[in-house]
């Protein structure tokens, strides 16, 4: 997925990061909600999808306000779901 990073940069410089974060709140929120609908039954992949993509969005604005590089979270990752490998094969035993 292609974010346009210098876009997120002014919205940084423009808001201020505060409140930057704050609407990552509101949109994981909203993707919450999408979810919870589509658990009880509503087809909304199309509401979901559009909430997805923003809070991916606020994500990559919030990894560029604190610094964090691509291959820090990509360890992460890694490690996560070597993590979660891990637990699956001791609850296959």
């Amino acid at each position: 997925m292609k974010i346009n990073e210098p876009t997120l940069k002014k919205a940084i410089s423009i808001f201020g990061s505060t409140r930057q974060m704050v609407m990552l709140f509101e949109e994981m929120a909203e993707l919450q909600k999408e979810i919870c609908k589509n658990f009880r039954g509503q087809q909304n992949k199309e509401h979901i999808i559009e909430e997805y993509a923003d809070v991916l969005i606020m994500l990559k604005t919030i990894q560029i306000f604190l610094y964090i590089d691509d291959d820090e979270i990509q360890k992460m990752i890694d490690f996560k779901l070597d993590r979660l490998e891990e637990t699956i094969k001791n609850v296959e035993n």
